[in-house]
């Protein structure tokens, strides 16, 4: 074959270089020596299989072929949720469902890898939440858990973070999506709500009734209030010949059917014999 290329007027060292390119893209290809990162991810490098303490941050690097491996490990924000059943305080069967944003910490996956590889969300992740859950609703009772519900998952978070920081695990955030009780508990919760509901009304019921009394009161107050300025009135602008004045504006003008002897016309005040007298 080269004796023909050579030949046709090619000469032996450019035969041999293009075989040397040509052998060298294929090792190139096969031991493939430059690593890419992708976003979201960091490389783990094993040398001759051991891990070594460097990272390999996102983007192309270059390893050593055949001495040299990469694991990559996802550091983007991994979710994991889980069923816990616990003890509160007072002894009340706790039902928690939690749900735990965490990533591994990128300037530690050599360590998480070394030790977990990538099981860490098992065997690490799920078991923290179960054990610091059930220490958690420990120090509080079942009906603190429901009413101090923002406390009691700030200690939850606050206590997996420090335990996942130690295997090299970042939480990001803790969600106690449901929180159950007993069927007796619960019953004795709906119990409790309505008996304070009840009480509630009756107390918005004696507030009315005040209230409208009071209203009763003001009222007299100021009934008697106005009568007594009207007597006063009276008094003051001749007291007899204003309500006389007031009745006969009210007489419909008929005398009455039967008289009482002796009795007065009604409203009829006549004075005629001081009037003849004066004439």
């Amino acid at each position: 074959m080269f004796e023909k290329l050579e030949k046709e007027g090619i000469p032996a060292k450019k035969i041999f270089a293009g075989v040397v390119a040509v052998v060298a893209l294929i090792a190139f290809l096969i031991l493939n020596p430059i690593i890419i990162i992708r976003a979201g991810y960091r490389g783990v490098i094993l040398d001759w299989g051991a891990v070594s303490n460097r990272v390999l941050d996102e983007g192309i690097h270059w390893v050593i072929p055949i001495k040299q491996s990469v694991q990559k490990v996802d550091v983007s924000i991994q979710k994991v949720s889980k069923d816990v059943s616990a003890a509160s305080k007072d002894l009340q069967t706790v039902h928690a469902k939690i749900a735990l944003n965490y990533r591994p910490d990128p300037l530690k996956v050599n360590s998480v890898y070394q030790n977990f590889r990538h099981e860490y969300a098992d065997r690490v992740v799920a078991p923290t939440i179960e054990e610091y859950t059930k220490k958690t609703t420990a120090h509080y009772t079942a009906e603190e858990l429901i009413t101090k519900r923002e406390l009691v998952k700030s200690d939850l978070k606050k206590s997996i973070t420090e335990a996942l920081a130690t295997s090299g695990l970042a939480a990001i955030d803790v969600f106690m999506t449901d929180f159950d009780f007993s069927k007796d508990f619960n019953q004795s919760i709906e119990a409790k709500v309505r008996a304070e509901q009840m009480a509630l009304q009756e107390k918005n019921n004696l507030e009315a009734i005040k209230f409208k009394a009071q209203q009763i009161v003001a009222t007299a107050e100021a009934n008697a209030k106005a009568i007594k300025i009207s007597a006063e009135a009276i008094n003051s602008t001749g007291g007899r010949d204003y309500v006389q004045l007031q009745a006969i504006t009210k007489w419909d003008g008929k005398l009455p059917v039967q008289m009482v002897p002796g009795g007065a016309v009604p409203f009829l005040n006549l004075t005629y014999g001081d009037k003849k007298t004066k004439e």
